[in-house]
């Protein structure tokens, strides 16, 4: 077995039914496989795209990790289609809104999450001073990270929501 599906499959087996993410060290996986850090950042850019039903999310420094999410794949596959296919680099509140009534209408997110996702992406949120070229980028970029929360199912990925169960 090649050392790039020795990787993919010890990741694999880390996500499991239960588990569907796991939190990894980069240099500690490369440190474990004997292979440089450069290895596990092939395999991941190559094994688990979003295309392949995960999300790769990644902080640097000392206290850096890699969590991979296995993304669900049930009711949400209209969410991975819209992250993948339909949501380029800009959005208007137009096609933003648009997106969120048909989300709400097919009953993937409630009137009240709706509502929350319109007034995040609207053009009274987005008044600052800058170019809408920007403002729609931005909005893009919000859209997705609300989906991709939406597609993991984790509505507790805000820390405030993690800090309200721990109360």
């Amino acid at each position: 077995m090649r050392l790039s599906d020795s990787i993919e499959s010890f990741i694999k087996t880390l996500l499991t039914q239960e588990e569907p993410e796991v939190e990894l060290k980069r240099n500690e996986l490369a440190e474990y496989f004997g292979c440089a850090p450069s290895q596990i950042n092939y395999v991941l850019a190559t094994r688990f795209t979003l295309d392949d039903g995960y999300v790769i999310e990644s902080r640097r420094g000392g206290g850096g990790y890699i969590r991979i999410v296995r993304v669900v794949h049930s009711g949400p596959q209209k969410l991975l289609y819209l992250i993948q296919e339909r949501i380029g680099d800009t959005l208007t509140q137009a096609e933003c809104n648009r997106m969120i009534a048909a989300l709400q209408q097919e009953k993937l997110v409630t009137k009240e999450e709706a509502g929350i996702m319109c007034a995040a992406v609207n053009d009274t949120a987005l008044s600052v001073p800058m170019p809408d070229t920007m403002k729609n980028a931005l909005r893009a970029k919000v859209l997705k990270s609300m989906l991709t929360a939406l597609a993991r199912q984790d509505r507790s990925a805000c820390p405030a929501a993690k800090e309200a169960e721990g109360k």
